[in-house]
């Protein structure tokens, strides 16, 4: 049984992107949702899901290769707009956990992005 869905309806980030837990949006289409993190590490901290239920980096398969290719494009325009100074001299992080021994909290595939002053010098 594939673990990717729709929608799981007990999946955090998926309640997020349906509204029925508030966030302070950044960006949403049909295939993506941008918020701020909760906990910010950096001046800017936000994070990008798309809004089909992946659990993680583990279970992406060839057939989500053209909607990884569409997220890594808006992301450096989302960072900009949220106020990552341009490149070459600004720039941004982008982090994304997989599994227990990576880091992962929440079970949907999620990057971070963080810009400003140095913010991965936190972790």
């Amino acid at each position: 049984m594939s673990l990717v869905m729709d929608h799981d309806p007990d999946c955090l980030f998926c309640k997020i992107a349906a509204g029925k837990i508030p966030s302070r949006v950044v960006y949403q289409d049909d295939e993506f949702f941008a918020f701020h993190d909760i906990h910010p590490w950096a001046p800017v901290h936000f994070l990008v899901i798309p809004k089909l239920h992946i659990p993680s980096m583990a279970q992406l398969m060839a057939e989500h290769a053209a909607l990884m290719g569409r997220l890594m494009v808006l992301v450096p325009q989302l960072a900009q707009k949220e106020g990552c100074n341009p490149y070459p001299q600004g720039g941004f992080r982008l982090v994304t956990n997989t599994g227990a021994e990576g880091g992962q909290e929440i079970q949907h595939l999620h990057f971070h992005v963080m810009g400003g002053s140095r913010p991965w010098l936190r972790g």
